[in-house]
């Protein structure tokens, strides 16, 4: 039955074989490094470090940022595994695919639209927020009209309603065109990005160290307390109970470095620069996250957190308590905006590889992996996805999506740690240039940790998925089945 029928690793390399109907590999360990980096920072430094601390943890949200990397570390040995000895497009969606069967890769490739097509689409609609912040606060203009950036479902306080996010469908767009004209062009202005942002960041807490009060760490880890913030929802606060909810809320910092896993076949020498790319980008941003958190929640205080800074509260702290650099808040507003732009990038990057590996297999309409005669990118994938993307970012409200797109990434986790398993006992003799260390209890170990933090999710957001997962199996078995190489 071609429902468990398995994609064989011999057919997966001889698809990747570098020749006119491949991808191009001009990839460099630094580059998907950057792309790692690109994809990570964006929102979670800068809006959800400061949520974690207001809500679940205090000071102590540095060690739920610890508590997150470990799962995405465990998870990303497994990833470097698989993405050097399967250096196919296609991520978490192929590796089900060799090793645990159609189906399945089925089910984590729909998951996978949800993390990176719905995702890009909420960065964008935050990246019109930013873009009128920055036309207030930064250049003093007067800001975009609330009904050309505000979806129909949304009104203001004055009675003006939304008609449609012109910047959101805006900077899908321009990213979408990027993505077709190349990856090695889109990962040069990755780079740049990369590099103002990650400038920002160190200058914030190489200025910042010496603006820590030391009585806002005096107690590191709150006593275990409720918090109900002002939309009524409570919130364990302080404890274990507290960090593993910030570890959780955190989470979103790291989605997106899977992402790198997507472009294995774009990807010079990938046996080398995989493993390099997936875990050097966890490894650098790790470490600036739990120095920023450590930063700011002593710079400002967890009630400024909850009160006046909100999703502002870097450049609220930087104002309030770093006098004399106002000018760094005003970065800081630029920071985000670029941070936004090149999670945008990653994400639609990752989406258009889940697709051409789908389209390639008949699971999606073949056009979808067709690749462009000149610039030898999946350009129809690309559209497609700018139209699905920039329709949910110009006509939808960003917070319906909620945690979706963290269950969708842990799912997707979850089964990449199971496959290196599968592999290791299905393939035995396969040439491993990295190997995961400790095969099962690494594997294990991811799968628990990034178990516990799906349950911290709640039961709304499985109700949630549980309705995608369903849609997702209604085109399997009405078209995907049907067309699919590995047929009967």
């Amino acid at each position: 039955m071609s429902l468990w029928k398995k994609k064989p690793i011999s057919l997966l390399i001889e698809e990747a074989a570098d020749n006119e109907k491949s991808l191009k590999r001009t990839l460099t360990a630094w580059s998907l490094v950057a792309l790692g980096v690109g994809a990570i920072i964006g929102a979670g430094l800068f809006v959800r470090t400061a949520a974690a601390a207001a809500n679940n943890a205090g000071p102590s949200v540095t060690y739920g940022f610890i508590l997150a990397a470990v799962g995405c570390a465990l998870a990303g040995l497994a990833y470097a595994e698989l993405s050097s000895s399967i250096p196919i497009a296609g991520s978490a969606y192929t590796y089900t695919y060799a090793t645990m069967g159609e189906f399945l890769a089925w089910i984590i490739g729909w998951d996978l639209i949800l993390e990176y097509a719905v995702g890009a689409a909420t960065v964008g609609i935050a990246w019109s927020e930013y873009l009128n912040n920055l036309l207030v606060e930064v250049l003093h203009t007067s800001p975009i009209p609330y009904e050309w950036c505000h979806s129909p479902f949304q009104t203001s306080a004055d009675g003006v309603s939304g008609i449609m996010n012109i910047p959101a469908l805006f900077i899908v767009g321009v990213i979408s065109l990027l993505l077709i004209r190349g990856i090695q062009e889109s990962a040069f202005v990755n780079g740049i990005i990369v590099i103002l942002k990650v400038t920002i960041v160190i200058l914030i807490i190489i200025i910042g160290w010496g603006f820590i009060n030391p009585a806002n760490h005096a107690t590191y880890i709150p006593e275990a307390t409720k918090y109900i913030d002002d939309q009524g929802i409570s919130h364990n606060f302080g404890g274990i109970m507290g960090i593993l909810g910030a570890a959780g809320t955190v989470f979103f910092a790291f989605i997106g470095f899977d992402a790198v896993s997507t472009a294995a076949q774009e990807t010079i020498n990938p046996k080398r620069n995989m493993p390099i790319g997936i875990l050097g980008s966890l490894v650098v941003c790790t470490i600036l996250y739990i120095l920023f958190a450590h930063v700011l929640t002593g710079v400002a205080t967890v009630e400024d957190f909850r009160t006046g800074g909100k999703e502002a509260s870097v450049a609220f702290a930087i104002n309030k308590y770093m006098i004399g650099y106002a000018w760094l808040g005003q970065f800081v507003t630029v920071a985000i905006l670029a941070g936004f732009s090149s999670v945008i990038l990653v994400m639609l990057l990752g989406q258009s590889r889940v697709f051409y590996a789908m389209g390639k297999d008949g699971l999606l309409p073949k056009a979808l992996s067709d690749l462009h005669p000149k610039y030898k990118t999946p350009f129809k994938a690309n559209i497609v996805i700018f139209i699905i993307v920039g329709l949910f970012a110009a006509f939808v409200p960003g917070d319906i999506v909620g945690d979706m797109t963290s269950i969708g990434t842990l799912f997707a986790f979850i089964l990449v740690c199971i496959s290196v398993i599968v592999l290791r006992k299905t393939e035995p003799d396969m040439k491993r240039e990295f190997k995961t260390p400790w095969v099962p209890f690494v594997p294990v170990l991811g799968v628990l940790v990034c178990l516990s933090m799906i349950y911290g999710l709640g039961w709304t957001n499985w109700l949630r998925l549980i309705v995608w997962m369903v849609l997702g199996m209604i085109i399997y078995f009405t078209y995907s089945k049907n067309h699919s190489n590995l047929k009967d």
